[in-house]
Order: structure tokens, then sequence, then C-alpha cells
């Protein structure tokens, strides 16, 4: 049964680990108590992009207040797996503090490497060492999980570490280009099968653009929907301003308020 209120003068972490003890305790909050490492995984996912949002904007605030929405969720899961006496957040901690410490000999031991360049190749070396050095397809550590657009950068760089890439980025545009004009062989063909794959080669190529660019395509993707959102509320207010609605307005007039909103925005 959940006790007073843990005091504000303990400890910000060992805090929220009795709150979350508490909301999952009998007696505490039904609906954590319901919550699995399963049925968290959307909220943590969302979290990390709310996080990821906040960062962009700037507002150190409201970054502050994502980060704890998002370790809110490592604490829950840390809390239902030592429930389970499977881990707990103690023994995270300690397993991420040792496994920096292993792949940073450069800083806790006597390596000599001194540049960035130096540090990554040692960090995955090493990690080829705790994973015993198992023979595997050299990009199956790459999760399945990441979203399409990370995953396919993901998926370039470690190919881009044995020297499979282009040079230069005009190689990647020339690529792109040609990608595109396969997809408009395919439009024309009318096979929606290949259609879909083309489209695919498309956006990979874009991803290989960005990521030779030094560009994170997620990044990019976010701002890009920002800047669509913004104009296309721009236009919205514009056409209300003229008692129109969106359904009521023909496809010429939101052109005409649509590039009207991206010149004043320009300026």
């Amino acid at each position: 049964m959940p006790g007073k209120i843990p005091p504000d003068s303990c400890d910000g972490l060992v805090r929220l680990q009795r709150v979350v003890h508490d909301l999952r305790s009998p007696g505490g909050c039904p609906w954590d108590m319901e919550q699995t490492h399963l049925s968290l995984l959307p909220n943590l996912v969302e979290e990390t992009y709310e996080v990821v949002e906040a960062a962009q904007s700037g507002d150190m605030e409201h970054f502050c207040e994502e980060l704890g929405d998002l370790l809110l969720q490592v604490v829950l899961h840390g809390e239902i797996a030592s429930e389970r006496m499977a881990f707990d957040l103690d023994k995270i901690a300690h397993g991420i503090s040792e496994k920096l410490i292993r792949r940073h000999p450069h800083v806790y031991g006597d390596s000599g490497v001194a540049d960035t360049e130096g540090v990554l190749k040692q960090w995955d070396e090493i990690k080829r060492q705790e994973k015993g050095n198992v023979p595997q397809a050299f990009l199956a550590g790459v999760s399945k999980a990441l979203p399409g657009l990370s995953r396919a950068a993901k998926l370039q760089k470690k190919a881009a570490k044995v020297g499979f890439d282009w040079p230069e980025v005009g190689g990647v545009l020339e690529k792109l280009r040609e990608e595109c004009g396969e997809l408009e062989q395919a439009v024309a063909a009318g096979d929606q099968d290949h259609i879909a794959e083309e489209l695919g080669d498309v956006l990979f190529s874009a991803v290989n653009a960005a990521r030779k660019l030094k560009l994170d395509p997620e990044v990019l993707m976010t701002a890009a929907n920002a800047k669509f959102e913004r104009r296309f509320t721009a236009m919205e207010k514009a056409l209300a301003a003229e008692n129109l609605t969106l359904e009521a307005a023909s496809l010429e007039v939101m052109e005409s308020a649509w590039r009207a909103a991206k010149t004043k925005e320009i300026k």
C-alpha cells in the first residue's frame, strides 16, 4: 500500500523510483499496475519523438520536461523488471557505466587514440570483441526496429565503413536522378508493385544523399513536416479571413493562398 508522498528533499532519481514503485504497488494506480514491457513500448516511442521535437524547438524548459517523461519510461521498465526479479534500474545504470568504461580505453586506459575517427573504429572493434567475434552478416547489427529513414542511413553508414560508398556526393545525386527516372518509367507502365519498389529506391537514395551531406534524414523530414504544417495553417487562416473553408475553396484558390503563405515566410 503506497504511503505518504516521497519528500522532494531526497535525490530526484530516488524520489522518482519511489513514486513509480508506489504507483505499481497494491492500492496504487490501476493503469500503472496493468502495464507491461510490451504495453509501454508505444509510450516509449512517442516520448522519444517528443524529446526530439522539444530539443529542436530550443525551448530548454520544455526539453527538460520531455526528458523527464522519457526517463519515466526507463524507470517504469526498471520497476517492472525488478518485480520479476530480472533486473532493476541500478543494474541498468551499472551496466551502461561498465560498457562506457570498457569502450573508452583512451579515457580510462592506456589507448593512444586521440581523434574521433580513431575512437569510432576502436568502439566498433571493442564491440566485436564483446560479442565474442562470432561470425555474422556485416549489416546484421543494424536494428530492424528503427524507423525506415533512420535504418536506411544506418545501413548506408555501416556499408561505407568498408568502402562501399561514392567518394563524392555527386555520385549519390546522379544515382538519385537515375532512380527518379526509373520511377517515372514504372508509373508510365502502371505496375503498382514496380512503382512501390522504385519509389522505395528513390527514398533510399535521398537518404544516402542526406548521409553524404552529413544531415540526419529524420531531422530533415521532421523539419519538412513542420514547414508544410505551418504553411498549410497559414493558408487555412487566409481562407478563413475571406470567409472560406478548406472544403469550399477551389484548388486554384488554395494554391494562391499557399503561394502567398510561402512568400510571406521567405520574406
